[in-house]
């Protein structure tokens, strides 16, 4: 398209330039401008700048709404999501966000006051009068497959196994890793190891506390009852006394490394050593884990991956109509020791202190 014809294009009485009229100015296909204007990676730098130039020139302006009702495909990904204080939570949107914005993706997210079925079932109906091309949902706790209501041919994945067999699903290893835990400490010579768990409500606690418990069942040793937290590392330092109420306490398994962090400071102001007194293992690793006194062993969750793996089941639905209902991808989360751990002393110990 010549200057002439590039005028003629924004010429008064002439309808608003479309995006074939950017693609022969550029010089390039239609599904260029769009990735173009989408933002996508997958299209070279002089490609883009000449696009973006007659873009400019023609005073074409990418309409999203439009754009989905012509091609069904709006370029944005629904993300729901609950307490996104939460590092599991804000750790794996971030993930999405990023893996989706590589794949020329945007992120439209709602943060639901709680994870009750009404709130997701209502965060999901607000997402789609936006036009989303797919739906991730972080955590759908209390919700079931049955009680979650859903658009019908709407592509989606959870990150909550309970949903195979409906929705394809992406989680960490909770089991496998919580189980991980308590064997290192087994291993060390602790006869048992005590649970520092998350809140009842919370599917990723249940799993670990689960694991928790029948790893020493399998181990033939004694299940001490259960202290619960709220993920919180001032719910690790609150409930250290309960903790050391325990004569026989020698190991802490806590279930994130927030609540671990708390508890460690609770012992050392107990005058309780770690590990020579206490081994305390998390869950998660995340960053600061290696930067507590004792570094902190823990399992690594590892977010990027989730993210990915949400966003790449995703799109095989949106782009390609896989069906993919009963798929379900299991990231490992793999034990990583640090000074945080150590060998039994005889119980007894932290209790004398």
């Amino acid at each position: 398209m010549t200057d002439a014809a590039a005028r003629r294009a924004r010429s008064p009485g002439r309808a608003t330039p479309s995006i074939g009229d950017v693609a022969n100015l550029a010089g390039v296909s239609a599904q260029t401008v769009s990735r173009v204007a989408r933002g996508a990676p997958s299209v070279r730098d002089e490609t883009r700048r000449r696009v973006l130039g007659a873009m400019d020139q023609l005073g074409y302006f990418p309409n999203t709404a439009a754009r989905a009702l012509r091609s069904g495909a709006s370029g944005t990904i629904g993300v729901i999501a609950h307490q996104l204080a939460r590092t599991g939570e804000s750790r794996t949107v971030e993930a999405v966000v990023e893996a989706a914005r590589r794949e020329g993706y945007t992120v439209s997210l709602v943060d639901v006051q709680t994870p009750n079925p009404d709130d997701v079932s209502a965060a999901v109906q607000r997402l789609s009068h936006q036009t989303i091309d797919g739906l991730v949902i972080i955590r759908a706790e209390t919700a079931t497959p049955t009680t979650l209501a859903l658009p019908p041919r709407l592509p989606v994945v959870v990150v909550d196994s309970r949903f195979v067999g409906h929705h394809p699903a992406v989680g960490a290893d909770q089991a496998g890793g919580a189980a991980a835990l308590v064997r290192h400490l087994l291993d060390l010579g602790h006869a048992t190891v005590h649970h520092l768990a998350g809140p009842p409500d919370s599917v990723p606690a249940a799993s670990r506390r689960d694991a928790w418990h029948d790893e020493l069942v399998r181990a033939g040793r004694r299940v001490p009852p259960v202290v619960v937290g709220d993920w919180s590392a001032d719910s690790g330092y609150e409930l250290a006394a309960e903790l050391l109420a325990d004569p026989e306490l020698t190991a802490v398994f806590c279930a994130n490394d927030e609540m671990a962090a708390g508890l460690l400071r609770a012992l050392h102001e107990h005058g309780v050593r770690v590990p020579e007194d206490v081994s305390v293992v998390g869950f998660d690793d995340i960053p600061l884990a290696g930067f507590l006194w004792p570094p902190l062993t823990t399992a690594r969750q590892d977010f990027a991956a989730i993210g990915e793996r949400l966003v790449e089941l995703l799109l095989s639905q949106v782009r390609d109509g896989a069906l993919l209902a009963n798929r379900h991808v299991t990231v490992p989360a793999p034990l990583v020791v640090r000074a945080s751990t150590g060998p039994a002393r005889d119980a007894g110990v932290a209790g004398g202190h």
